[in-house]
């Protein structure tokens, strides 16, 4: 890549995640659809699966989501310096922002009007957050296997950390490949290889 070409990709990675933070609220798990959509469909710099892959490895590391998101897709698209401009991109409008509402936190903090919003915008987040679950599992649950682990996964996070759900879905993984490689089942790790499936034919399917 020539020069002119690699300040080109690092300024779009730069402003595709400087666009994205400023309207995106309820943090990391929020900005997913839109890291989907902008990555994804709209630049094709990585493909659904990729995606789902990032977000998975952005949980099991500590810092927040959105910027760890941000840092592994720019490291994945344009090494050292992507990553860093993907950082820079998805930190400073929040940055910016933060600072403002922390300068005028003391005048608006007992307008009804302000609590009211915000009553509404911790609504709507939830709303989000569920949409991209829904958009995430459907690259993620490829079989049987992985709609167990789900079903198994989601009251565990009452009880334990994120981070050992995480560890402990991967060794499930590792263990349920294992098994199907030596009882002869066909191991499938993404969507695309039966792509005429509907979303819930995986389930219905012979195998494990």
């Amino acid at each position: 890549m020539s020069m002119k070409g690699q300040w080109k990709t690092l300024f779009q990675l730069f402003w595709t995640f400087f666009k994205m933070a400023p309207v995106t609220f309820g943090g990391g798990f929020a900005m997913i659809p839109l890291i989907e959509k902008e990555v994804v469909e709209k630049r094709k710099w990585l493909t659904s699966e990729e995606v789902t892959d990032v977000f998975a490895l952005s949980q099991s590391v500590p810092g927040a989501v959105a910027i760890n998101s941000a840092t592994f897709i720019g490291h994945r698209i344009a090494g050292m310096k992507g990553a860093m401009a993907a950082m820079m991109g998805v930190s400073l409008p929040t940055f910016l922002i933060v600072l403002l509402l922390g300068i005028l936190y003391f005048f608006i903090q007992d307008n009804p009007k302000i609590e009211a919003a915000f009553i509404s915008i911790r609504a709507s987040i939830v709303a989000i957050i569920a949409f991209a679950a829904i958009k995430i599992g459907k690259t993620a649950i490829v079989d049987k296997s992985t709609f167990i682990i789900l079903i198994v996964g989601l009251p565990a996070l009452f009880f334990v950390q994120p981070v050992l759900a995480i560890l402990a879905g991967a060794i499930a993984g590792i263990v349920s490949i294992s098994i199907k490689r030596k009882l002869g089942y066909e191991v499938q790790l993404d969507r695309k290889e039966k792509k005429e499936e509907t979303d819930f034919e995986p389930f219905m399917g012979a195998g494990i």
